[in-house]
C-alpha cells in the first residue's frame, strides 16, 4: 500500500505544484512522477480474477430474471428455458437406464395431507398456506370449518398415495417414480440469492419404494446415477456426507439405527470418502448428501439419498410376499411351510435427488463454464449470417436456417431437430455481425454469401462448439445445409 504522503501525488496534484515554481522545477516534478509511474507497471500488484457469479452472466447471456412481484421465484428467458429443458431431457434419458418411471403430481394438497406426512408438524414454517378468497367456494371440513390448502415442498406425499392406489406384490418390487413438478418453499426473504437460494423451484425428485433386502443396491445403484451425471457435466470431484438422526425426528431409534446402518454400509461399498454429519438429518430419516463448490469456493449441497421407514408406516403402505415376518427383516428362506403362508409387509422408502434443486444446480453449472457452455447445452448452437443483403443470399440463409431447425419440410408430421439457431440477416458488415455472435457465445457461426449459393454450401466456424475431445481444426468448414445438420446433430448426441 503506498504510504500517505504518496498518496497525494496525483496528477492534479502536481499540476497545481507546479504552476508557481520555475521551469527547471516543473521538469524535476514530472521526473520524479514518471518514475513513479514506471516503478508501478514494473511491479504490477498480482490482481486475482473476479470469479463468475451466475447472475451476472444469466443477465449478460439472458438467462432468467427476477421480479418484485414474486421474490424467490426466478423467471426463465427463452435461452435459459433451453438449456433448463436440455437438463430435464437428460435426465430423462437416463431414467430408462435406472428403471424411473415419471409421475405428474399436484401442486396443493389439503391441510390433512401434510399433517398425515408429518409435515404439518415438522415443517409448517417452510410452507405456504392457501385459502380461498370465496367463502361460497372454500371447501369445509366434516367439523364445518373452512379447509386450508398447501402448496408442496416436496412430492413424498403425493407418491405415497400413488403406491396405496393399488394392491401390491414382491414381484412388482423395486418401484421407482420420477417426478419434475414445482415445489415450494417459504425461505427468509433475506436469503434469497439468484438461483441459489428461491422459493420456487423444480427438483429431480425420485421416490423409490423396495423391499427391506434391496435397499443397499438401490442406494448404491443411485450413488452410481450420481456419478454418472457429474462425470457427464464435467463437475469435477464432490463430496459425499452422511447426516444422522436430528432433535425432532420421527419414529422409533431402532428404525433409526437400521437406516442408518444402511446408509454406512453403502458409503463404505461405494469405496468414496464420505464423512458424517451427526444431527442433521431429515426428520423421517437419515441422509447422504453430495457437496459441491462454486466458483467463490462456497459450498452447496446437490443431490441427496434419504432413506425412510416412517412415511410407509404413516400412509399405511403395504405389498404382499411370502414369509412375511423374514421378509420384513431383509430375510430369505427356502423352508416350504415358510413359504407357503403369504401377509402383508411394509415397503422401505427411498427419497433421491441427482441433481437436486434444478434451479441451484443451473447456478452452479453456470459458474462452472463460465458462461461458455458445451455445445450440447448452449442456448445459442449456431447462428446463420449474410454477407449482404441481396435476395438470393437472404433466401438462402433463410431456408439453411429452417434445414437446420428441421422445418424445411412442409410434412408436420416431421421432427423439429431440436437446435437452437438464430439468423441475422441485418445489412451490416459481417465483420460486425461475426464479432457480435463470438460476444454472445454462439457455438457456430454460418456464413451465406453468392459463392457460397453457387456451390449450394455454406462456411461454418466451429471453433465456439468445441467439446471435450474435439479436435481443434473447426474453422473454415465447406458442406452443405443438410450435412451440417448432421453434424451439429452429431456433436449433441456424442455428448449426451
Amino acid at each position: 500500500m503506498l504510504s500517505p504522503r504518496l498518496t497525494r501525488w496525483t496528477s492534479r496534484a502536481l499540476l497545481t505544484r507546479a504552476r508557481p515554481l520555475a521551469r527547471p522545477a516543473i521538469s524535476q516534478v514530472q521526473v520524479r512522477h514518471r518514475l513513479c509511474s514506471s516503478c508501478a507497471s514494473a511491479n504490477p500488484v498480482p490482481t486475482k480474477p473476479a470469479a463468475p457469479d451466475h447472475r451476472d452472466l444469466g443477465t449478460q447471456q439472458e438467462l432468467f430474471m427476477t421480479s418484485i412481484y414474486s421474490p424467490g421465484s426466478p423467471i426463465f428467458l427463452p435461452n435459459g428455458a433451453r438449456i433448463f429443458n436440455r437438463l430435464v431431457e437428460y435426465l430423462r434419458k437416463q431414467y430408462v437406464h435406472y428403471g424411473f418411471q415419471e409421475v405428474i403430481t399436484p401442486t396443493i394438497y389439503k391441510k390433512a395431507l401434510w399433517a398425515k406426512s408429518g409435515h404439518l408438524e415438522n415443517y409448517a414454517d417452510d410452507m405456504f398456506t392457501v385459502t380461498s378468497t370465496s367463502p361460497s367456494r372454500a371447501d369445509v371440513t366434516e367439523a364445518g370449518e373452512v379447509d386450508e390448502y398447501g402448496l408442496k415442498p416436496m412430492n413424498c406425499p403425493g407418491h405415497c398415495l400413488i403406491f396405496a392406489a393399488q394392491k401390491r406384490s414382491y414381484r412388482d418390487l423395486p418401484i421407482r417414480y420420477a417426478d419434475f413438478s414445482p415445489l415450494h418453499r417459504n425461505e427468509i426473504s433475506g436469503a434469497l440469492s439468484g438461483l441459489t437460494r428461491v422459493r420456487r423451484f423444480h427438483q429431480d425428485d425420485g421416490h423409490i419404494f423396495c423391499r427391506p433386502s434391496q435397499i443397499e443396491d438401490e442406494i448404491s445403484k443411485t450413488l452410481e446415477f450420481i456419478r454418472r451425471v457429474y462425470k457427464d457435466f464435467r463437475l469435477g470431484s464432490y463430496r459425499l456426507k452422511l447426516s444422522t438422526r436430528p432433535e425432532n425426528h420421527i419414529g422409533s431409534l431402532e428404525d433409526w439405527e437400521h437406516a442408518e446402518g444402511s446408509l454406512k454400509r453403502a458409503l463404505d461399498n461405494s469405496g468414496e470418502p464420505w464423512t458424517l454429519n451427526e444431527g442433521d438429518g431429515a426428520f423421517y430419516g437419515p441422509k447422504i448428501d453430495v457437496i459441491l463448490k462454486d466458483s467463490d469456493g462456497k459450498e452447496h449441497q446437490t443431490a441427496t439419498i434419504q432413506l425412510d421407514f416412517q412415511l410407509p408406516k404413516r400412509f399405511e403402505l403395504e405389498y404382499q410376499a411370502p414369509a412375511p415376518e423374514l421378509e420384513a427383516k431383509g430375510e430369505t428362506t427356502t423352508d416350504p411351510e415358510l413359504l407357503a403362508v403369504s401377509g402383508p409387509v411394509r415397503p422401505v422408502m427411498i427419497h433421491r435427488a441427482v441433481l437436486g434443486s434444478a434451479e441451484r444446480m443451473f447456478a452452479l453449472l453456470i459458474e462452472h463454464y463460465n458462461g461458455k457452455w458445451p455445445f450440447w447445452l448452449n442456448p445459442r448452437q449456431g447462428i446463420v449470417l449474410t454477407v449482404n443483403d441481396s435476395e438470393p443470399v437472404l433466401q438462402f440463409a433463410r431456408n439453411t436456417q429452417k434445414v437446420l431447425l428441421g422445418t424445411d419440410s412442409a410434412d408436420v408430421h416431421v421432427s423439429p431437430s431440436g437446435l437452437a439457431v438464430d439468423l441475422d440477416d441485418s445489412a451490416r458488415s459481417l465483420s460486425l455481425k461475426i464479432r457480435e455472435a463470438k460476444t454472445k457465445g454462439y457455438g457456430m457461426i454460418i456464413v451465406v454469401g453468392p459463392k457460397d449459393i453457387a456451390n449450394g454450401t455454406v462456411t461454418v466456424d466451429a471453433t465456439g462448439g468445441l467439446q471435450t475431445g474435439d479436435k481443434p481444426a473447426q474453422k473454415n468448414l465447406v458442406m452443405a445445409p443438410e450435412e451440417l445438420l448432421q453434424f451439429m446433430k452429431t456433436k449433441v448426441d456424442a455428448y449426451e
